[in-house]
């Protein structure tokens, strides 16, 4: 939720950093030219603009201040970010091409210019470029790694593959993945006869996800006229990673025979814009997700036609909170493919509920859905548990019992279809199929502690099983240490045993991680009365009047509780 006066301090201490940076590294000489107010708005706008992602409206604050970059680096780097960030390449390049004229290059000017002759297949000059980058001082690992490799592809064309992969084998062992995914390419480059089983090797590797790779396999296996093969690979791999979107949708083009995703491992730019994705990818996990963008975009700029670049980017919006730019990376990619367009329907549906439009989610995804030509038994989960979240309860029930008709107990999703529809019917009041619903969950899967959670919460609200759900919650607790939800639950369940110094301990530690929750609050408030802490009781449960999420019918019980007590 936004708080405004966490966002103005933020921005006030914001601008006194930027404010001491701008002034600390500008010369005597050039103070009159940039101390003017117009031109510290201007750079502290940039800048706020930059770090909120507003591209397109930060590089023109920014521009304005050309000639900055003489005496301030860190301009430099952030008019660039702007410009990638914002799809500029062509007006990065000529900025980074201007301030090596000046002398003034830094890390991320080399790298621009770098690529762009890389794109060009200009290696020789590719080369110089990243070799200046590489040599810059203070870079970081994944910096230096991506360097080193985009080094390597410059070099291959008059290369042997022996000594190609002896190479990448002197790069840091820190990275044994990357080098493990460069291996397969590079064998891929040089057409060797044992490219099949180098592929096979990397996607069936035990102690690392390589599921995308599948892709990447069967790609080179369509090139060698190999499709059949190709589409065993796919559907093989969708076994084991039936939610895996880029293998979905190569499995839709491969059957009508489209070419929706662009990736050839004999061009240096294909693979150069792969090894910038796995750092935009390492760095995004790690929520550096301006630095993230960046390497996304240049990637983009080298294989604008690989779509599935654009999922990770709109995923990075979505995670600052800038659902304007999501949707329409969404929107976009709805036009690249059936399952892109389902993916990116689900993803705006995620965003407009949030944005409290959730007729309007509603009505997209049910309409999305009824498009699917194909409708398998992860669409349909998938479509049964939107439904389900947005209090749609029968009509989920419907799609988790056509489920139910087509999979047996050994399925994967079992578990979630039997907790999904379990929930769905204790939420419209029918507790016998919900009961039984919910123990099917757990016969299969007896580790889920939030179905643990859910079953013997419920059987404590209705009296029923309460020392057999309190060993339940135990096992919840143990599985799921310091999860509020269950330490309520646990408390709550000693409280209806009459354990109350006990369910103090529990309801306290989950006022402390939950404060703004209703039931949290009200629960504690009458753990508190029990204990004869009859005023802090009633502070708790005046507290519960004033929160916005409490329910009307919590309300009146609590009205009633402070005129009567327990």
């Amino acid at each position: 939720m936004f708080n405004l006066k966490n966002f103005l301090k933020i921005t006030l201490l914001t601008f006194f950093v930027i404010i001491f940076i701008f002034f600390s590294t500008l010369s005597a000489k050039s103070f009159d030219k940039y101390d003017k107010g117009r031109n510290i708005s201007d750079y502290f706008s940039g800048v706020l603009l930059l770090n909120q992602s507003k591209y397109d409206d930060s590089s023109k604050f920014l521009k304005k201040l050309d000639g900055l970059e003489k005496r301030h680096s860190i301009y430099a780097s952030k008019y660039l970010y702007s410009l990638i960030n914002s799809g500029n390449f062509n007006q990065a390049f000529y900025f980074s091409k201007k301030i090596e004229k000046e002398k003034k290059s830094i890390f991320e000017s080399d790298l621009i210019i770098g690529i762009y002759y890389f794109k060009k297949g200009d290696f020789i000059n590719s080369n110089r470029y990243f070799l200046k980058a590489k040599n810059r001082p203070y870079i970081s690992i994944l910096d230096s790694y991506l360097i080193k490799t985009l080094l390597l592809w410059t070099n291959l064309q008059n290369d042997k593959l022996e000594n190609a992969l002896y190479k990448l084998n002197q790069i840091d062992n820190r990275f044994l993945n990357l080098r493990k995914i460069q291996n397969v390419f590079i064998n891929c480059y040089f057409e060797n006869s044992n490219t099949e089983k180098v592929f096979a090797d990397l996607v069936s590797d035990t102690e690392t996800d390589f599921s995308r790779y599948n892709f990447f396999y069967a790609k080179y296996l369509t090139s060698l006229g190999k499709n059949e093969f190709a589409k065993k690979i796919i559907k093989t791999s969708l076994k084991k990673y039936p939610r895996n979107l880029l293998l979905n949708q190569y499995k839709i083009d491969l059957e009508n025979s489209k070419v929706n995703l662009h990736f050839d491992c004999k061009k240096e730019k294909d693979v150069g814009a792969e090894l910038l994705y796995i750092s935009a990818n390492a760095l995004s996990s790690q929520t550096v997700y301006q630095l993230s963008n960046f390497y996304l975009n240049l990637a983009k700029y080298l294989n604008p036609r690989f779509y599935n670049f654009d999922t990770l980017l709109a995923e990075n919006f979505y995670k600052i909170d800038d659902f304007y730019s999501a949707k329409m990376i969404y929107k976009n990619l709805k036009n690249y493919g059936t399952f892109f367009k389902w993916y990116a329907d689900k993803q705006i549906s995620r965003i407009l509920i949030l944005e409290e439009k959730k007729t309007e989610a509603l009505k997209l995804l049910g309409k999305s859905f009824n498009e699917l030509n194909s409708k398998g038994v992860y669409e349909i989960f998938d479509y049964a548990e939107f439904l389900k979240n947005n209090e749609e309860f029968e009509n989920s029930i419907k799609y988790y019992s056509k489920i139910l008709e087509q999979i047996d107990s050994g399925h994967p999703i079992y578990p979630k279809v039997k907790e999904g529809r379990g929930v769905a019917f204790e939420r419209i009041g029918n507790w016998d199929k919900a009961e039984k619903d919910l123990l099917d969950s757990l016969k299969i899967s007896p580790n889920q502690a939030y179905v643990i959670n859910y079953l013997a919460y419920s059987w404590i609200e209705k009296g029923l099983n309460i020392k057999k759900s309190l060993e339940m919650l135990k096992k919840a607790n143990k599985l799921k240490s310091n999860d509020p939800y269950i330490i309520d639950s646990l408390g709550w369940a000693l409280f209806k045993l009459k354990r109350y110094e006990e369910s103090k301990e529990y309801l306290q530690l989950a006022v402390r991680l939950m404060p703004a929750d209703p039931i949290v609050n009200d629960h504690f408030g009458d753990v508190l009365w029990k204990n004869g802490n009859e005023i802090q009781a009633r502070y708790y449960w005046n507290y519960v009047l004033n929160l916005e999420k409490a329910e009307k019918d919590l309300k009146l019980k609590i009205e009633q509780k402070l005129t009567k007590g327990l």
